[in-house]
C-alpha cells in the first residue's frame, strides 16, 4: 500500500489503474480507525479492483464547541490497519492541501431538507461540512464505488442524495453497523468514555432494540414509543437529544402503513455524544 499526501500524487497513482480498466472503490474516513472502518475497506474490495482510503480530519464539520483539536490523529496505526485490510492507496492530505484557498468563503455544498433535521438541527453546519468535503474527495478520487457505514445513517442518506442530484457517476453503498459484543456501535468516540460510562453505553442499543421489538409486534403510536424509550435512557444516566422513529428514505415522519422504519438516537453520556440507529422493515 502506498501513502500519498497531495492531489497530484493521488491522481498519478489512480491514472495507472484507470489505464488498465480497473474499477476503483473509495472509503473516506477521519482516521483513528477501528474494525468497522476496516469492514468498509473489505466491502469496497469485494466490489472493485482497487481501493483508496482517505484519512482527513475535516475542520468544516466541527462546530465551535466540538472536538476538532481533541479528535485523535493516529495516522501511523491507521496505515498499518489499512494495509492489512487490503487497501491499495492511502490519501492523507493536509488541511492546506484540501482547502488551498482557505476555508473562509470557499464554495460549499448543501443538501436541503434531509440535512436540516435530527443531526442537522443539533449540529448546524455539520452536513454542509460533510457534503463539501465528500464532494471534493469524490472529484479528487473519482471512484466507481464509495462505501459508508450505516451507523452514520443520516450522513449516508445525505451523501447518497448529493451524489445523485449532482449527477456524480458513483455508486454510494452503506455497510451494516459493526458492533461490540455487548451491542455498542463501534465509533472512534467510544474511547472518550470512562470505564463506568462504557458499562452504561450499551443501553443505547438496548433502547433501540426495545422500540424495534414493539414496532415488530404491531405498535404504531410512535410518540409514545419515542417518549418511553427516551425516558428509559435518561433514567440510566444519558442526556437524550432525540430518539425518533422516522421514514427510512426521507427521515420524514413515520407512517403506520410504511414499508419500514428507522429508529435513530443521539444522546450524551458524560462528555461524549453517541449516535446509533436500527432499521426495521415492515412485515
Amino acid at each position: 500500500m502506498k501513502t500519498v499526501h497531495t492531489v497530484a500524487e493521488l491522481r498519478r497513482e489512480i491514472a495507472q489503474w484507470r489505464k488498465s480498466g480497473e474499477r476503483l472503490g473509495f472509503v473516506p474516513t477521519m482516521g483513528n480507525l477501528h474494525a468497522g472502518h476496516l469492514e468498509l475497506v473489505a466491502r469496497a474490495r469485494s466490489e472493485t479492483d482497487r481501493v483508496v482510503a482517505s484519512v482527513f480530519v475535516n475542520p468544516l464539520q466541527f462546530g465551535p464547541t466540538e472536538d476538532f483539536d481533541r479528535y485523535p490523529r493516529t495516522l501511523s496505526d491507521d496505515r498499518i490497519k489499512l494495509e492489512a485490510a487490503g487497501c491499495d492507496l492511502l490519501f492523507a492530505p493536509s488541511v492546506d492541501e484540501m482547502y488551498p484557498h482557505g476555508r473562509s468563503g470557499i464554495a460549499r455544498v448543501s443538501v436541503p431538507g434531509i440535512s436540516e433535521v435530527l443531526e442537522g438541527q443539533f449540529r448546524p453546519g455539520f452536513f454542509e461540512g460533510v457534503a463539501t468535503v465528500v464532494s471534493i474527495l469524490f472529484h479528487q478520487v473519482q471512484p466507481d464505488v464509495a462505501v459508508f457505514g450505516r451507523k452514520d445513517y443520516q450522513q449516508y442518506l445525505v451523501v447518497r442524495r448529493m451524489a445523485a442530484e449532482l449527477h456524480m457517476p458513483i455508486t454510494v453503498l452503506a455497510n451494516p453497523t459493526q458492533r461490540e459484543p455487548d451491542g455498542l456501535a463501534m465509533s472512534s468516540r467510544n474511547q472518550y468514555l470512562s470505564s463506568d460510562e462504557r458499562k452504561l453505553a450499551p443501553g443505547l442499543y438496548r433502547a433501540l432494540s426495545a422500540v424495534a421489538q414493539r414496532l415488530r409486534s404491531g405498535e404504531r403510536d410512535f410518540g409514545v414509543l419515542e417518549r418511553e424509550a427516551s425516558g428509559v435512557l435518561d433514567r440510566q444516566g444519558f442526556r437524550t437529544q432525540y430518539l425518533v422513529v422516522r421514514d427510512p428514505e426521507s427521515l420524514g415522519p413515520a407512517k403506520p402503513d410504511g414499508t419500514g422504519w428507522v429508529v435513530l438516537v443521539a444522546a450524551h453520556l458524560g462528555r461524549t455524544r453517541l449516535i446509533d440507529n436500527l432499521e426495521i422493515p415492515a412485515d
